[in-house]
């Protein structure tokens, strides 16, 4: 019996292309799981070396457990086998560092939304 069941090489996957036009941004991303009923998502993403997500804030949470690399955040930079939780609504920003691509898996809770502060200010 198939209970939704399944397991992925995501080191034998191609990487797509995620497009953030906010701000002219282009990600390497893996899709490992997005279920359609709670909207959960769960992506392998890579930041380029010297690449930020700006400050910016989202309607779920979510946690990044960093692969390899260092991720660069508001709060400090973390080592791959960190786990860093950002709550929903809080301002934040993330990337790599100058020196160094950063690979994470990148869990949400709900649906995936980014809201820019440049463009929407703060949340309400």
């Amino acid at each position: 019996m198939d209970h939704g069941y399944f397991a992925l090489d995501t080191n034998s996957m191609a990487w797509d292309i995620l497009e953030v036009p906010e701000i002219n941004g282009k990600l390497p991303l893996k899709t490992c799981k997005v279920d359609e009923e709670t909207g959960v998502a769960i992506w392998k993403i890579k930041y380029p070396a010297g690449y930020t997500t700006v400050s910016h804030w989202h309607n779920c949470s979510h946690g990044i457990y960093v692969l390899d690399g260092i991720l660069r955040t508001h709060a400090g930079e973390y080592g791959p086998g960190t786990f860093v939780w950002f709550p929903e609504g809080t301002i934040q920003s993330h990337g790599a560092t100058e020196i160094d691509d950063v690979t994470f898996l990148f869990i949400t809770n709900k649906s995936f939304d980014i809201h820019f502060t440049h463009l929407e200010g703060a949340p309400a």
